[in-house]
């Protein structure tokens, strides 16, 4: 269920390193590569903004976060796209609606 967006990014720059990145988050989570959802984002950008992947998952222990982003950060590196910032937005259990109703009041295996 992650979300992975990708902005400033060309679809060509993004071929070899999304899948990457999605198989290798997977690994760090311990969540099915199928369930892993990227996206580019077209932007306009109205002021000078650095290329950036935005993470959207629930929270993890802070250490998987960081092997996340060092592992995307690997990633990026030698596909010379060094200067991408990475963040996270966790989301909440409570707060995310799947037919209606929050994600809490689905079994959850």
């Amino acid at each position: 269920m992650p979300f992975i967006r990708f902005k400033g990014f060309t679809g060509s720059e993004l071929e070899e390193v999304v899948p990457q990145i999605t198989e290798q988050m997977a690994l760090i989570t311990h969540i099915p590569q199928e369930r892993m959802k990227a996206e580019r984002h077209d932007v306009q950008a109205l002021t000078p903004s650095p290329a950036s992947i935005e993470i959207l998952m629930f929270q993890r222990d802070q250490e998987i976060h960081d092997r996340i982003a060092a592992s995307m950060q690997s990633i990026l590196e030698k596909a010379e796209l060094p200067d991408v910032h990475i963040f996270f937005n966790i989301l909440s259990p409570n707060l995310y609606y799947k037919k209606g109703k929050p994600l809490t009041d689905y079994r959850l295996d």
